[in-house]
């Protein structure tokens, strides 16, 4: 898959990336994600590759958003415990999903959020 989209392409794409994480908080996952199914990428590797990314800017925006003095710390850690327990049940979870279906899932999921932030005042 990386040989197909070549390295500058993936380095390039994670610039990308970066930027719309950092902008909007919502960490790269809905890039990444469609990003690397369309890469070939089976589902869960997908996803899975996707967190690799995603650590690696979200340390960077947070570094960045801290300078500007936009974190609060306590809330973020509380945020962050309920988190890993969700991570090991939602890893799980995709396991059991095709990559068609996890498409489909993911597809809602995002169509939802975007129409709940679009009508929300």
């Amino acid at each position: 898959m990386t040989a197909y989209l070549g390295m500058a392409g993936m380095a390039l794409f994670g610039v990308l990336v970066g930027i719309g994480a950092s902008f909007s908080g919502l960490g790269g996952g809905f890039l990444m994600i469609p990003f690397l199914l369309f890469a070939g990428y089976a589902a869960q590797k997908a996803v899975g590759t996707s967190f690799v990314a995603i650590m690696v800017i979200s340390i960077s925006a947070l570094f960045a958003h801290n300078k500007l003095a936009n974190v609060d710390y306590r809330a973020g850690i509380l945020l962050g415990i309920g988190g890993v327990l969700g991570a090991q049940i939602g890893a799980r979870l995709v396991e059991h999903v095709s990559t068609d279906m996890f498409r489909k899932i993911f597809a809602v999921i995002l169509v939802g959020l975007a129409v709940y932030m679009f009508f929300k005042k």
